[in-house]
């Protein structure tokens, strides 16, 4: 799974990707600073179970730290959209198209108002952040109906004519968007004007369709950026009320990444989304620095985090409905075949079946999937048991016995 951060230039998308991932990336304050889409790896926080099963972990795929497992997970940033991007306006289509690999979406928004609809800067409280999120729902539903009406005379020939199935069709046309026949199940189901029929849908019809589609398949949370301008406490609360079925999050994405930085220094000691920080070495600050991380104490005692890892643990945790599950080899000692103990964790949807995980850590696992085990309970388990959060998991394959 893949989350994309999105959103119109200059509203701090850059910065969260540098503070999610301290990986390198120019960050300007001029529209079209990023062109090229940065990837890097971020971690989100899943809690070990080491203490409760009485050992010393030494992971591979993750740290341990105090009982957190951070657990790495892939963010993309896509260049910033303005008005008519899918009409290709400020190379709108290529960027819209840098999103096709993402599975959910983190829309970092200017929540205090002080960029405008172009991403230029303009006084704080000068434009509505609500408008910035409905902008991109827009844009990117149209980027979607573009994409499908291409071939839509040919699904309604596939229907028509072919007597082929319309959901398999329609799903065909979509796969390069991430999107499966559930995404477009969900999404039909979702309105009753959809229950008809695909050949016989206006073109109304389509577009609430594909309005379904996006939300079926590319959660989103909004990421309520610049919370250290004072303009933006009243604007959260706005966005809040005008997307209740959306989760807000209040952010600073400089202040995270100061923060980072300093703690990579050995400066400070902090982890990504504490709510406090220690200070280690003040004598190496300056009156400056000094002030800069008062401020920023302030701000996380006012808010209680930067609201950067929240962010990203709400898109996968809550959106994306990713859950842990830790594989070994011996159910016994808890090790892989190296003698690793609690070696790896696995991210997974929710309604993974243990043949599902096995598949996951190697096809050779799935394909010769005898059964698997609970190692907590003993208990053997079958091919469709659906893997719950924080299972220890041994997976028993004709293909070898591998976690």
């Amino acid at each position: 799974m893949i989350a994309g951060l999105v959103g119109k230039t200059h509203v701090g998308k850059t910065t969260f990707f540098c503070a999610s991932t301290l990986a390198p990336a120019k960050i300007g304050a001029v529209p079209f600073t990023t062109i090229e889409p940065n990837q890097g790896i971020a971690s989100i926080r899943v809690k070990c179970v080491c203490s409760e099963m009485g050992v010393k972990d030494n992971p591979r795929n993750s740290v341990c730290i105090d009982g957190i497992r951070w657990v790495p997970v892939k963010l993309v940033d896509v260049a910033g959209l303005v008005p008519d991007a899918h009409k290709g306006r400020g190379l709108g289509n290529k960027f819209l198209d840098d999103l096709r690999q993402a599975d959910g979406f983190i829309q970092v928004v200017d929540a205090s108002g002080s960029t405008d609809a172009n991403g230029n800067a303009c006084q704080p409280g000068a434009r509505d952040p609500v408008d910035d999120v409905r902008f991109l729902e827009h844009e990117i539903t149209m980027w979607m109906t573009g994409i499908l009406k291409k071939d839509w005379d040919r699904v309604v020939k596939g229907i028509r004519q072919l007597k082929e199935d319309g959901i398999t069709l329609l799903t065909e046309r979509l796969t390069g968007l991430m999107i499966s026949r559930r995404h477009v199940l969900a999404a039909i189901g979702a309105r009753e004007e959809l229950k008809k029929r695909i050949d016989e849908w206006t073109e109304e019809d389509l577009r609430t369709f594909v309005e379904e589609l996006r939300k079926a398949s590319k959660p989103m949370v909004i990421a309520a950026n610049k919370i250290d301008i004072r303009q933006a406490e009243e604007n959260i609360e706005r966005l809040r009320q005008e997307f209740k079925d959306r989760t807000v999050i209040p952010c600073s994405a400089e202040a995270e990444l100061a923060l980072r930085l300093a703690a990579k220094k050995g400066i400070i000691s902090y982890n990504p989304g504490d709510q406090d920080f220690k200070v280690l070495k003040e004598e190496s600050l300056n009156e400056r620095q000094k002030e800069g991380l008062r401020k920023i104490k302030d701000l996380l005692e006012k808010w209680g985090s930067t609201g950067v890892q929240e962010a990203l643990e709400s898109i996968y945790k809550k959106e994306l409905k990713m859950i842990s599950v830790f594989p070994v080899e011996d159910a016994n000692k808890l090790t892989d075949h190296k003698g690793n103990v609690l070696p790896d964790v696995v991210l997974v949807q929710e309604g993974t079946t243990a043949r599902g995980l096995a598949y996951k850590i190697h096809s050779d696992l799935g394909e010769g999937f005898l059964h698997a085990i609970d190692v907590r309970t003993g208990q053997k388990i079958g091919e469709d048991y659906r893997i719950k959060d924080r299972d220890i998991i041994k997976i028993v394959s004709a293909k070898g016995v591998r976690g």
